[in-house]
């Protein structure tokens, strides 16, 4: 059994940089019901959303968003490319995934693992139940 952990404290806010090596951590040990639809997905931290995703979403607060699935084969919502030159990427926000980080004081690797989890498994049609049961598992010695 792989016991990889990533411990980090912080007197500041962790870095893009943090977030990302932490979230590559997480997405090596994503629950086996997800792994056959994750074999090219990309994940990415930005540090916030963007202008267009803002209004393509409608968002009423960007601080809402914590990740979203963009799907390589898709111009926009429901318009397929006919060739997909872009892979599938999980995009984490890192501003409102601290935000909520800071409003709850749960485990930011619980947290992030938990954002990855809900988009990718809403993405692939898994149901509330399923995905908070994946979220909540004990999983391969992450926590």
């Amino acid at each position: 059994m792989d016991t990889r952990q990533i411990i980090m404290n912080y007197t500041v806010a962790p870095s893009v940089d943090d977030l990302q090596a932490l979230a590559n951590s997480i997405f090596d040990d994503i629950p086996e019901e997800l792994v056959g639809f994750c074999k090219d997905l990309q994940v990415i931290v930005e540090d916030f959303v963007d202008e267009a995703t803002e209004i393509e979403l409608d968002l009423d607060d960007p601080y809402d968003l914590l990740a979203i699935y963009r799907n390589g084969k898709e111009i926009s919502p429901g318009v397929e490319k006919k060739s997909s030159e872009t892979a599938d990427m999980l995009v984490i926000y890192r501003r409102s995934v601290l935000d909520m980080w800071c409003d709850t004081g749960d485990d930011l690797t619980k947290l992030i693992r938990q954002v990855m989890i809900e988009e990718i498994g809403r993405q692939y049609g898994f149901s509330d139940e399923e995905v908070a049961e994946m979220a909540g598992r004990h999983y391969q010695g992450m926590f």
